[in-house]
């Protein structure tokens, strides 16, 4: 059973989104400030974090910021922070997903399971190919099957959201890949709106692999392209 952490202090919202979420079989935790869930964490690692961002002693943004540095839990922020700067930060913020207020607990369940699926998926269908791809002097080493990515030999850490970015335009290879695609691909989105939020995460992708690297091409207008070409493939047993 997959645990879930409800960081809430509108008890009607917490309680409401805490009863949808054990009817669909998840086992869920409310906590009505930072301070209580910081302790739990102390102690405990959810599947996902569904965050509120204005809370009584500080900002869900701040906490989650703060928490990436250190774990890689999945987050969804559940806010009434509507515009479309505050989702963009959201994301910046390494957020999987954002549902503003006021919203139906059962939509809530449905971008859960969906976050679920495509984490589960990722998991099971992973290519156990091995694949180092160039881009000038610079080697990128992709392993799926691990789940692990280099850069001349550096580790790279991708939030849930950014390595099904990655996935996706590597698997495109040598294709574009639109705006639009991505959304629907990596997110379930398909609208216009939120095509801004693709290239945050393109931004935050390039800086961790290395801007000078120009490992990711923008076809303005279009969308993304990945330009690094394939050195050798190994299987893997």
């Amino acid at each position: 059973m997959k645990q879930i952490y409800i960081v809430e202090d509108h008890k009607a919202i917490s309680d409401g989104v805490s009863q949808y979420l054990q009817i669909a079989g998840y086992e869920a935790h409310v906590f009505a400030d930072i301070t209580s869930v910081k302790k739990a964490l102390e102690t405990d690692t959810p599947d996902l974090i569904l965050q509120d961002v204005m809370l009584p002693d500080g900002d869900g943004f701040e906490f989650i910021k703060n928490l990436k540095k250190h774990k890689d839990i999945p987050v969804i922020f559940m806010t009434a922070k509507i515009t479309e700067s505050d989702r963009i930060t959201g994301f910046e913020l390494g957020a999987d997903d954002y549902i503003t207020k006021p919203f139906s607990p059962r939509e809530l369940v449905l971008r859960v399971q969906a976050l679920f699926r495509r984490l589960d998926s990722k998991e099971e269908s992973q290519s156990a190919l091995h694949v180092v791809y160039c881009a000038g002097d610079a080697q990128l080493d992709y392993d799926a099957y691990q789940h692990q990515l280099s850069v001349d030999g550096n580790p790279v850490y991708f939030t849930a959201a950014e390595w099904r970015i990655i996935e996706c335009l590597i698997n495109a290879t040598p294709k574009l890949v639109t705006r639009a695609s991505i959304l629907e691909e990596c997110f379930d989105y398909s609208f216009e709106s939120y095509e801004r939020i693709v290239d945050t995460h393109i931004k935050n992708i390039r800086a961790k692999l290395g801007i000078q690297n120009h490992w990711i091409e923008t076809v303005r207008g279009y969308g993304y392209r990945f330009i690094g070409y394939a050195k050798k493939e190994e299987s893997k047993g």
